[in-house]
């Protein structure tokens, strides 16, 4: 039976006071008037008042105990979390605007922090890539054709006899990300536009900030790889920068000065960040390469772009990995780009002065305290002597020695802790205690929209970020905590059974999950081997716009799951963070809709019920944890959460059909132990006939052989 919560005396107002009207036949006979006109009765009932509200406060004690408890424990709330964004800045000063790191920008009321220093320029980037296509065909493309000749006929003679690529220019649009896997030369070109203040004396021996947004799937389940372990992240890929130089061509081709890499975040283009370039010094090693019209975009000739983007071109920047490797997707390529954060750095602050006593603690000047980075930890100092030593922040104090300068931490609290003399050294009388560099600040509302961050406390620049904020949660509140300390006492911190998985990788910091599932011994390379030792752990985002009904996780989200998992696994575990694996499913229903109700209605209840039935997120599903893997699609399973909708008497009929790849498949879809079903297709209809499942989905077949009509590309 479940442990009962005490309850140490109930009695209500109305009980209390009925209890004290009993008694007064046994103690004053004489008084026969009980009605509430008498005052003494009135004393009673305020007395009764009064003796509710103590009980009240009596009955919080157990509750009381057990937060006490926690606090002996020692398991501080989970602090907040801070929200990030990308700036992209702008300004006309021709000299450029150097922007500080921790410089200021602001949301409305909302503050967020530079992240890293750069100078703001008067320029502007679009990103081109060079996409393959296949070769014009004369009698279908006649003027794409010749234009394709005379290039060919203009090359220089060291490249005329060399086999023949051709590739269209492709813009980095909003909304349209860039794919460099299709490019025929593995880079990524990026022209520098002319913004207004722009002055090309000023260019040379400027350091540049590019910002990166990648767009990188999660990986298919046959190509998941393991989590890096103790062999720690591989290497990033290295970059080799150019910039277009006006110097003569070199046998007939532009030449390239290689730029020097400040800093990379991106990891070699494989992730989202900030890289530092930094141009020559050298007026000549920067500009743009004579180019005979007919050969633009030929051999190491810069692509070319449209009239008004060209016209404002001073130099094209390109990159490739040394390696040979290509860059992945992007959604975002910006120029004068910065990171920022929802938070702030603490300036030096005098916390207190020890008074020799164990335990004891102080509070920040800021709350909640954010995680550690690696070049924003608190630091804390206590004065011994005339000097101030440094303390190191530990967990708790089971490992500290008498001697050891130690502190613990509430992050959420912003509380810091001494030890007892015994495990670890107390500041003694007198000794005064300063901190600084920790960072402050979080919570969801840094989740701004894109466009959002709009002001930047500095002169002459202005800032915008292209993308909405990511990243932000609020600290955990007391009934979460409550909730999680039983798991926390068992697990330790450790991931050891599959329930230790779902549950740490649920409280990743700064992801948002909506889901997260353990499969002891499934091997994503081989899903019908049970390998012993291999442990996988699918997970869903929160939200996924382009997928509302089958979520996907991007390779970013399962990297930072990855990683938190990774420092609590077994040495002898096997991990991988892998995608959930969608089978498609139609279902078509035909109900029977009750007198006196409307059908469009009935009907638009019937689908979204079956929708939410289906759905792999919590709260939906049979069990409101989201379908579980591996659990059967059945008919009469659906049709019985369909005719709990108010207004359907019965159901005509109810078909399932599962997508095999070419077909749909009638009938009870099985899935297997790591797939869930995606609701591909649902028609509800008011009585029969019955369409067959995933009718309209897939489109009809044509009579005859489909053949394309040639298209003339313009040419302006």
């Amino acid at each position: 039976m479940p442990l009962p919560s005490p309850i140490l005396d109930d009695r209500s107002y109305a009980q209390l006071a009925q209890e004290l009207k009993a008694r007064i036949p046994v103690y004053n006979p004489d008084w026969t008037d009980h009605n509430e006109s008498d005052p003494a009765i009135t004393l009673l009932e305020l007395f009764a008042f009064q003796a509710e509200n103590l009980l009240y406060r009596f009955n919080q004690v157990p509750e009381a105990t057990y937060l006490e408890f926690l606090r002996l424990l020692q398991v501080p709330l989970r602090p907040a979390q801070a929200a990030r964004a990308l700036l992209a800045l702008t300004t006309e000063m021709p000299q450029g605007v150097p922007v500080p790191q921790k410089t200021l920008a602001r949301a409305g009321q909302l503050a967020f922090q530079t992240l890293t220093e750069l100078t703001a320029w008067p320029l502007d980037a679009q990103a081109v890539a060079r996409i393959g296509v296949a070769a014009p065909d004369a009698d279908a493309e006649p003027e794409v054709y010749e234009f394709a000749l005379r290039t060919a006929l203009a090359l220089p003679p060291a490249l005329a006899e060399q086999p023949r690529v051709y590739f269209e220019t492709r813009l980095l649009q909003p909304g349209e990300p860039l794919d460099l896997t299709a490019s025929v030369d593995g880079m990524l070109w990026v022209a520098l536009l002319a913004g207004s203040g722009y002055e090309a004396a000023r260019l040379p021996g400027a350091v540049l900030n590019l910002g990166f947004e990648a767009d990188a799937p999660a990986a298919p389940l046959a190509q998941s790889a393991p989590c890096a372990g103790l062999a720690g992240q591989a290497s990033a890929p290295q970059l080799q920068w150019q910039v277009s130089t006006a110097r003569p061509l070199r046998h007939g081709q532009p030449q390239y000065v290689p730029l020097a890499l400040l800093g990379d975040s991106t990891r070699g283009l494989s992730q989202s960040g900030v890289l530092r370039l930094q141009l020559p010094r050298v007026a000549q090693d920067i500009g743009l390469p004579e180019t005979d019209p007919d050969l633009a975009g030929a051999g190491d000739f810069p692509p070319p772009l449209p009239d008004e983007l060209a016209a404002r071109t001073v130099a094209w920047l390109r990159v490739f990995r040394r390696d040979g490797s290509t860059p992945g997707r992007f959604k975002l390529v910006v120029l004068n780009a910065t990171e920022a954060e929802h938070a702030r750095v603490a300036a030096p602050q005098f916390v207190g002065e020890g008074n020799a006593q164990p335990g004891q603690v102080y509070r920040l000047a800021h709350a909640p305290v954010l995680p550690d980075n690696a070049s924003d930890a608190i630091r804390l100092e206590v004065e011994e002597a005339g000097q101030w030593l440094p303390y190191t922040r530990v967990d708790d104090f089971f490992g500290s020695q008498r001697e050891s300068r130690h502190f613990v931490l509430d992050a959420e609290a912003g509380l810091v802790r001494f030890g007892d003399g015994l495990r670890g050294r107390l500041p003694q009388w007198g000794e005064r205690i300063r901190c600084w560099g920790y960072r402050h600040g979080g919570g969801a509302a840094g989740n701004v929209p894109a466009g959002a961050i709009d002001k930047l406390e500095l002169s002459g620049v202005k800032a915008a970020n292209p993308l909405p904020a990511h990243g932000g949660a609020d600290p955990e509140g007391l009934e979460e905590a409550l909730a999680r300390i039983p798991g926390e006492l068992r697990r330790r911190d450790r991931a050891v059974t599959a329930g230790d998985f779902r549950e740490l990788a649920a409280m990743t910091p700064g992801v948002q999950l909506g889901r997260a599932e353990c499969l002891p011994r499934f091997w994503p390379q081989a899903p019908q081997v049970e390998a012993a030792g291999v442990v996988s752990v699918m997970v869903w985002p929160q939200h996924d716009a382009a997928h509302p009904d089958a979520p996907q996780p991007d390779a970013a989200l399962l990297r930072a799951v990855c990683q938190w998992l990774d420092a609590r696994r077994l040495v002898t575990t096997e991990l991988y963070v892998i995608a959930p694996v969608y089978r498609k499913v139609a279902v078509s229903v035909a109900v029977h809709v009750k007198p006196g109700y409307g059908v469009e209605a009935v009907r638009r209840w019937v689908e979204l019920v079956l929708r939410q039935y289906l759905a792999p997120l919590p709260p939906y599903g049979p069990e409101g944890r989201g379908w579980p893997l591996g659990r059967r699609v059945h008919g009469p399973e659906l049709e019985a959460a369909a005719l709990q909708v108010e207004g359907v008497e019965y159901l005509d009929a109810l078909d399932v059909a599962g997508w095999d790849g070419e077909h749909w498949q009638p009938g009870t879809v099985t899935l297997a132990r790591h797939e869930v079903p995606e609701l591909a297709a649902i028609s509800v209809v008011d009585g029969l006939p019955l369409p067959p499942p995933g009718e309209g989905v897939a489109p009809q077949p044509p009579d005859g052989v489909v053949l394309p009509l040639p298209v003339i590309r313009e040419r302006c």
